[in-house]
């Protein structure tokens, strides 16, 4: 056994584990998705991401002998009990808890429908840009957005005649946005939490980026809306006391408020005007926040595994060979978010999930900015909108899946239609070449 001593020396093999992970997720992905399709079940969904990050945490176990087996679990057990990772966890349950009990109360349709009936009929597209993007930033979930929004917006496009790939494309485009902006997104929690800043000033320093893109995107469909006939949206049905608890959330997570106390206070009062209003019943409502915290069982199990690896890969001098890697070909700021941004993307492409893109690739981002002194705020935006940009655009992630199996087209029809997406892949290599600091 060597001598331990001190920073850990570059080794590149130390990154074996998670190029095993990638090789496997992404093997399998490809393999049932394009060669042996299973039937009903999307290809990068049949082997579960926590069996492939379980048989690279074995990978790593075996490879770091410089340490001893228990030695390498006490470096496990230390990264796992990381206060941002406890918070992170914490955070996930209630997250889960919060989107169960809004469902079941029936908030996600009244606030949709609330929406919904202030679109003016010729300008129906843009509408639902806009109405996915505030949906989805109260919501916390992209996908969430496109199942409510994607079947309206294909009746929409149906009885006017529109584009349909143009119209569910508007509507996956607004759900990455409110995706990205969202205080109660998996991706929001996960990048904060592992690059050590607060909500709110990732919440601004993203603003900055996805605001003109989303500008941009929406001067586009204006244009494209003038030259198209009207639709007809007709009238939705909506209990705008259900709507209320969406808006209040989102009110207190501006004003900065603790992201417990927001979440908590979402909960409360789903559970409460859910019952009162009838739309739900106590048993129900248990149930529903019961399965909505099982839904986040596996990030949670991600989040545990990927910090292990992580710690055992920075033992080895995983991270130093990056790091050496990146010194040599990246310089400067621009540089080291340069490369903080194409590790997120290659991550995304990679696991076709934004969430698990980030867990992976925050502790290394954590470290390029700190070798290259990126405000943490920033290193967290770059990891978010990243994800976001790369996980709306593949053809085979959730988003785009389920969108075009709803819409019945194919999701490759949707891609040249991604307005918001690119626009954003754009905003942010303008603000990286740029190299200006926020104030």
């Amino acid at each position: 056994m060597e001598q331990i001593t001190g920073q850990p020396k570059a080794r590149a093999i130390a990154l074996l584990p998670i190029l095993v992970f990638l090789a496997l997720y992404l093997g399998a992905g490809i393999w049932y998705e394009y060669i042996e399709p299973v039937e009903g079940q999307m290809g990068f969904y049949v082997m579960s991401v926590v069996v492939a990050f379980g048989l690279a945490l074995i990978v790593a176990f075996v490879q770091n002998r410089r340490r001893l087996f228990i030695e390498n679990i006490q470096l496990c057990a230390k990264s796992i009990g990381d206060t941002n990772i406890t918070i992170m966890l914490f955070i996930f349950l209630m997250a889960g808890a919060f989107s169960g009990i809004a469902k079941a109360a029936g908030g996600v349709e009244s606030t949709a429908h609330l929406l919904l009936n202030f679109v003016p009929g010729n300008f129906a597209v843009p509408g639902l840009f806009l109405i996915a993007c505030l949906i989805s930033m109260s919501m916390g979930t992209s996908v969430g957005t496109i199942t409510v929004l994607v079947p309206i917006a294909a009746s929409v496009a149906q009885n006017a005649g529109l584009s349909l790939p143009l119209t569910v494309g508007s509507v996956v485009g607004g759900a990455m946005f409110g995706d990205n902006l969202s205080f109660i997104s998996d991706t929001t929690i996960a990048a904060t939490r592992t690059q050590g800043t607060r909500m709110q000033d990732k919440f601004y320093a993203n603003l900055k980026l996805a605001l003109p893109a989303a500008v941009v995107t929406l001067m586009v469909l204006f244009v494209l809306a003038l030259s198209g006939a009207p639709a007809d949206l007709g009238q939705f049905d909506y209990s705008l006391l259900l709507a209320l608890p969406y808006f209040l959330v989102l009110l207190m997570a501006l004003t900065g408020r603790n992201v417990f106390l927001v979440l908590g206070t979402g909960i409360t009062l789903f559970f409460v005007l859910g019952i009162a209003t009838g739309t739900t019943s106590l048993s129900k409502a248990f149930s529903a926040m019961g399965t909505g915290t099982n839904g986040m069982f596996e990030t949670m199990i991600v989040t545990i595994l990927a910090a292990s690896i992580s710690a055992i890969m920075r033992d080895g001098g995983g991270f130093e060979a990056l790091l050496a890697f990146i010194r040599k070909h990246f310089k400067g700021q621009r540089g080291g978010r340069l490369g903080i941004g194409l590790l997120t993307v290659l991550m995304d492409v990679a696991t076709a999930n934004n969430t698990v893109a980030i867990v992976v690739a925050g502790p290394i981002a954590k470290n390029i900015s700190e070798e290259y002194g990126i405000e943490a705020r920033d290193s967290a935006s770059l990891l978010d909108t990243c994800s976001c940009i790369a996980q709306g655009i593949i053809p085979y992630g959730a988003q785009l899946l389920i969108a075009s199996a709803i819409a019945g087209i194919t999701s490759l029809s949707i891609i040249p239609y991604l307005l918001y997406p690119f626009f954003l892949a754009v905003a942010v290599l303008a603000w990286i070449a740029m190299g200006t600091k926020r104030a």
